[in-house]
């Protein structure tokens, strides 16, 4: 009886250290990544681009990394428009702009951010091969203060087409 209360209690102890062993970790933040699941609205699954934000908190610096799957590049790409949400508050700083096509950074002739449509554009000096990975990093972001869910739509315009740009995808951005 003795030793049954004697390996009780050095249970107790164990788990009461482990305990504060765990609390007095501080806990990580891991980078924010793939679009979580989606209970209502939203872009349809099909339509949802994966991500990456280096820190993904309210208020602090961030790097956004936009990715583009080979498969959503049926065709070449001359120009590209991302739109936000008017909501968003953040500030991007447009010479810290890039893309990069297949992992490699490619030159680009102009990055316009236009505030008052809620709009970035990006135009590389060459247009992007079809059937390429796409990633546009954002680096140098501020984010925006309030917290929540930041649909950023993605649209291309194709050399030598009309014209008109062509809908991609959404990356559904959540800052916390």
């Amino acid at each position: 009886m003795l030793s049954a209360i004697a390996r009780s209690r050095r249970l107790l102890s164990a788990v009461a250290i482990s305990g504060c062993l765990i609390a007095g970790v501080p806990a990580l933040s891991l980078a924010q990544g793939l679009p979580g699941l989606t209970l209502f609205g939203g872009p349809a699954r099909e339509n949802q681009l994966n991500f990456r934000l280096d820190y993904g908190s309210a208020g602090v610096w961030d790097r956004y990394r936009l990715r583009i799957p080979a498969k959503k590049m049926k065709l070449a790409i001359a120009q590209f428009s991302i739109s936000y949400p008017n909501h968003y508050e953040g500030k991007f700083d447009k010479k810290e702009i890039e893309v990069r096509v297949e992992g490699k950074k490619v030159p680009l002739q102009e990055v316009v951010w236009d505030k008052e449509n809620y709009r970035v554009e990006i135009y590389p000096q060459n247009p992007i091969p079809a059937g390429s990975d796409v990633e546009l990093v954002f680096s140098n972001v501020q984010n925006p203060t309030r917290r929540g869910m930041y649909n950023f739509n993605c649209q291309i315009l194709t050399p030598g087409d009309v014209p008109m740009l062509r809908y991609i995808g959404t990356w559904m951005l959540s800052i916390t």
